[in-house]
């Protein structure tokens, strides 16, 4: 079996009879461990001890208000409200896959994006779990890592915002690879038919690219695949998702923005309103989607498809929301974790 994305932690969890996740003592240590949580040298003693004395050996401990109040820097107390109301939520709820669904139908503005995501993360390695095609693995990546659109020979490729980052910064440093070399993105591999193996070998590196391409393209199959089985595993919902070039309806009945950008774009097409020309060029992709089970819909909606926008911000970045959808979409009655 193919193993991926080892830096979420599935490996530390436990799972129920109906495969779903639950959280353990490993994987807690492992999340307090986590460069983002650890604290600086230069800490206050309070913090230090609230960290490695007391979290890293007893990570389900209780920990009083007064605790965090106690700590000197102001940025490291909200750091820890944050945690500790993150750990809280997910060790209520009986799974991963419970508590990431209560955060996406109503109280995740109180969590963090970086929690969010990386929670993500880890429920959807559970959902794709012996998945071979490495097209629907990488793209399911858009679904907690942000990407850097780069138009380049007549193809839309997407990188990983934070990789491409790192690349722009090393050209910086040498002003003749700058001048010499393409886009950052011709820097790293692109996947393709030749080369899925490379990337299982390295899916921590998050740094081979995405050639988006047409509607019938292996990416855009490859997300639509991975948005299917994301909506199955979290609500028992089945659906069919089928990558467009563009939306053929004129009387919608229901669409979803998949990131904050497309709810944008897709609230005024709504409306009615007139898009701006420049908008409109940042939808990166379409999709319609159909549920296997009509009773499953909303009457208003019923058979009718429901249109799925993707689009980058101005500065070409894609930042997936996949709560979206599961909170998003017109079911009859809510979900329930598969």
């Amino acid at each position: 079996m193919k193993d991926f994305w080892v830096s979420s932690g599935h490996h530390l969890l436990d799972r129920d009879e109906a495969g779903r996740l639950l959280v353990t003592d490993s994987f807690l240590k492992a999340y307090f461990a986590r460069p983002e949580l650890l604290p600086p040298a230069t800490a206050c003693p309070a913090e230090l001890r609230l960290h490695h004395e007391l979290l890293m050996h007893h990570p389900r401990r209780p920990v009083a208000k007064q605790e965090i109040a106690a700590l000197e820097d102001p940025d490291a107390r909200e750091n820890w409200e944050f945690m500790i109301a993150f750990r809280d939520h997910v060790l209520a709820a009986p799974s991963l896959e419970a508590a990431y669904l209560a955060l996406a139908r109503g109280s995740a503005e109180n969590i963090p994006p970086l929690f969010m995501n990386q929670l993500a993360q880890v429920v959807l390695r559970n959902a794709l779990d012996g998945q071979h095609d490495a097209c629907v693995v990488r793209a399911a990546e858009l679904f907690y890592r942000p990407q850097r659109v780069t138009s380049h020979e007549g193809a839309v490729l997407l990188a990983d915002a934070e990789t491409i980052e790192r690349h722009e910064q090393n050209r910086h440093a040498s002003p003749l690879l700058g001048m010499l070399g393409g886009p950052a993105v011709t820097e790293l591999e692109i996947l393709d038919e030749n080369n899925p193996e490379s990337y299982f070998a390295r899916s921590d590196a998050f740094d081979m690219v995405l050639k988006l391409g047409s509607a019938r393209s292996p990416a855009r199959r490859g997300l639509a695949t991975a948005m299917e089985i994301w909506i199955r595993h979290l609500v028992a919902v089945g659906v069919e998702i089928e990558p467009v070039e563009r939306i053929e309806d004129e009387d919608w009945a229901w669409f979803v923005g998949l990131d904050a950008e497309a709810t944008r774009i897709g609230n005024t097409l709504w409306a009615g309103d007139e898009l701006d020309p420049e908008a409109g060029k940042r939808v990166i992709a379409l999709f319609r989607l159909t549920f296997s089970d009509t009773g499953e819909v909303l009457p208003q909606v019923g058979a009718r498809p429901v249109w799925l926008i993707m689009a980058m911000t101005p500065d070409r970045t894609i930042r997936m929301k996949p709560q979206n959808l599961v909170a998003g979409l017109p079911f009859r009655a809510p979900g329930t974790v598969n």
